[in-house]
């Protein structure tokens, strides 16, 4: 009876998301201003503004809301609901693991998951649903009906998803032993100032992940570890998030821009600078390394949570790698 009735009571729900307000333009400025009056399961849709590039979403748990980048560029915001309390989704630097325009819960009665986008193999996806202006789900962003479905088909296997805010408590994914204080056989060992072993995922989206309070750099390809390296990294009293998206420009040309992040407003959109770069040190012989496998769509987390936390403190997730099939939600 208690299945049937939480069943029930997630069709209703989710009946919500169909009737939500959306809107469609080409301008980035219109785009702007319906992004700054959102109500919950409102959504703005711009996709001619950058026609083409490497996509990246950023979930704002913290404001309830998501915003799709493509070519660095922002292209639409929709309004979410996040996991509630005991359920609450997780931040960091995810991948698209599987994509199920059809998707079903196996758990809450068969509920209807439309277009799911899986982040994690324990049960947090981007897929439609209820949206009732504040955190109600059990761990999966949801979205508008119909942005869930624009979405759908914008993103790519193995695309890059940013978790951020406080509405999540920040977890240490199941599937990724090499992160967060998860094995010692991931640290580097006295005297060693980097690794660097592509051979153990030859293919995939590249994320990097710079660490103040551990002063490393991690670089995961395909949600596993293929290197890591001491970093001096100057912070000048900047402790908050940073994300950046390797993009292309219309000559043709790669460059690392900067997306909006709560208290960074104002960087989204802008190139990085060499003033800020010359703030990260790391052994020129990874530099090199890294470089040659980059590819447009790499990303960049640049947060003061440790990496290496040897049991202390909060863990992040940094990316979650592929695993063993469990179901969402």
């Amino acid at each position: 009876m208690r299945s049937w009735i939480i069943g029930l009571a997630l069709s209703l729900v989710f009946s919500a998301a169909v009737t939500a307000q959306g809107a469609t333009t080409t301008s980035p400025v219109e785009l702007a201003q319906h992004a700054e009056t959102l109500r919950p399961g409102d959504w703005v849709w711009a996709p001619e503004i950058a026609p083409s590039g490497p996509v990246l979403v950023y979930v704002d748990l913290s404001r309830q809301l998501a915003t799709v980048y493509r070519n660095g560029v922002r292209i639409g915001v929709t309004t979410i609901s996040s996991g509630k309390e005991g359920h609450e989704t997780p931040t960091g630097v995810f991948t698209i693991l599987q994509k199920d325009r059809n998707h079903h819960s196996s758990t809450y009665n068969n509920a209807p998951m439309p277009y799911q986008e899986r982040l994690t193999w324990d049960g947090v996806a981007l897929h439609a649903g209820g949206l009732p202006g504040y955190p109600e789900s059990h761990g999966c962003v949801h979205l508008p009906m119909e942005f869930a479905r624009l979405l759908f088909a914008t993103t790519r296997m193995g695309g890059t998803v940013v978790m951020a805010g406080e509405a999540g408590k920040p977890v240490l994914a199941h599937a990724g032993e090499v992160f967060a204080g998860a094995a010692d056989q991931a640290l580097l060992r006295p005297g060693e100032d980097f690794r660097w072993t592509p051979e153990a995922s030859s293919a995939g989206p590249t994320s990097i992940i710079l660490s103040r309070s551990s002063q490393r750099m991690l670089v995961l390809r395909n949600g596993v570890e293929i290197g890591r390296a001491r970093a001096v990294i100057d912070s000048a009293g900047d402790f908050a998030t940073h994300v950046l998206t390797l993009s292309v420009d219309e000559q043709g040309a790669r460059r690392w821009v900067f997306v909006d992040v709560p208290g960074h407003a104002d960087e989204k959109g802008l190139p990085l600078d060499a003033s800020v770069a010359s703030r990260v040190s790391i052994p020129a012989a990874f530099r090199r390394q890294v470089e040659a496998v980059l590819e447009p769509g790499a990303s960049i987390l640049v947060t003061s949570a440790p990496l290496d936390s040897g049991g202390a403190g909060n863990r992040l997730t940094v990316i979650d790698a592929v695993g063993s099939h469990r179901s969402v939600e």
